[in-house]
């Protein structure tokens, strides 16, 4: 045999032995990994299923729409959407608005909508899901972190309407508020209304769930994962609004290598996506 094939044939083996990256990990509460079909079996037994992203992270949007599609019937919740624009989204999921038409009617899509979010909507308008708009207006966020939560009960009452009860419950001794008051984490000049204009936005969504799930459909809600981390953020919310609710959390986390878990990030979630840092973002 020439030495030229010899030697090809040798690369080529050594090529083909090396084991393909993984694209994600997935670990439970534990920290054990776990298959798919084990916490998809959860997820469809759940009322509340809190899905927390990293929103540029294309492995967290795919597997969003994997767990969409296998759910089968189910209703959708979206961080992206503020509860002014659920009008235009009502449209939209009704094929009454195009995409640029949409972009328009909420002042500004989010810049990785068409390869991260559209395809979410539209796998929820073939399945015949209803789709919400959770979030907090962000102008009524601004007031909070200007003025604390007593600002919004001078709103008029329609405004009111497109928000929690107020005042909202509120503890500022948990844990993912009083970092954020940690030097560096933001403005020092806020003070304690920075947290609180997280905290609003936690409620907010929180309550749109509590508001609008239906028994025997779990409730994707689709959100970034320090909004519902450390069962905190939306899902102390929903243990106030609706204590009674099945909720499972999901995450997602990266690491330089997907063999476990490190300690720090064991039992932020129900569920762990796992994903190698080097990982191509979407914006």
């Amino acid at each position: 045999m020439p030495y030229q094939i010899m030697l090809w044939l040798l690369l080529s083996t050594t090529l083909w032995s090396q084991s393909v990256p993984q694209a994600y990990a997935l670990f439970g509460k534990s920290g054990k990994e776990v298959s798919y079909k084990k916490m998809l079996r959860e997820l469809q037994e759940a009322d509340v299923i809190l899905f927390g992203e990293y929103h540029n992270n294309p492995i967290a949007h795919w597997l969003e729409l994997v767990v969409a599609g296998d759910l089968r019937a189910y209703d959708l919740g979206l961080e992206m959407f503020e509860t002014d624009e659920q009008d235009a989204l009502d449209r939209f999921m009704s094929d009454s608005l195009t995409v640029e038409q949409l972009d328009s009617a909420v002042g500004g899509l989010w810049p990785n909508f068409n390869t991260d979010y559209l395809p979410l909507l539209q796998q929820a308008r073939q399945q015949s899901a209803r789709v919400y708009a959770t979030n907090t207006p962000r102008e009524y966020a601004r007031m909070v972190f200007q003025r604390g939560f007593v600002v919004l009960q001078s709103l008029p009452a329609e405004d009111q309407a497109l928000l929690p009860p107020l005042p909202p419950p509120y503890d500022a001794d948990l844990p993912g508020y009083q970092a954020m008051l940690m030097p560096g984490q933001g403005p020092g000049h806020a003070g304690e209304n920075f947290p609180k204009a997280q905290a609003i936005k936690d409620a907010t969504m929180a309550w749109f769930i509590a508001r609008n799930v239906r028994e025997g459909w779990p409730f994707l809600h689709i959100n970034g994962s320090y909004h519902s981390d450390n069962f905190e953020g939306i899902s102390w919310y929903l243990r106030q609004y609706k204590p009674q609710l099945r909720v499972v959390t999901l995450t997602t986390l990266e690491q330089t290598d997907l063999d476990g878990l490190i300690k720090e990030n064991v039992g932020k979630a129900d569920y762990t996506i796992l994903v190698p840092e080097r990982m191509t973002k979407t914006y």
